[in-house]
């Protein structure tokens, strides 16, 4: 049996990674409530698609999708531009310097 891994977005933006051996039917079930994490957030549309592939090669590629959801890479995997406003790292605090900073009140 062959497995494709499958990237769906909702109307506001939110993804869900998942893999099937059928993707329209599981994305059927994403839309009528089936999937728990899914359910309620729809109506989910298809956005990338994996070649078939065997189960274990499936649920790699699904899961170097999940670690870099969010992320640039992710966009460039799928092949779609990053949306939004990027802002570098070296603009955002680190976390402990913030929380001392909020802890500062005088």
């Amino acid at each position: 049996m062959t497995y494709r891994v499958y990237v769906i977005r909702n109307r506001v933006g939110k993804f869900y990674i998942g893999l099937s051996d059928d993707i329209g039917r599981r994305i059927n079930q994403h839309n009528v409530g089936h999937s728990k994490w899914t359910r309620g957030k729809g109506p989910w549309t298809l956005i990338w698609q994996s070649e078939e592939m065997n189960l274990s090669s499936a649920r790699k590629l699904e899961l170097l999708l999940k670690r870099q959801k969010g992320g640039d890479r992710f966009y460039r995997m799928i092949g779609l531009p990053r949306s939004g406003v990027f802002v570098p790292k070296a603009a955002i605090a680190p976390r402990q310097s913030r929380r001392k900073s909020m802890l500062r009140i005088t």
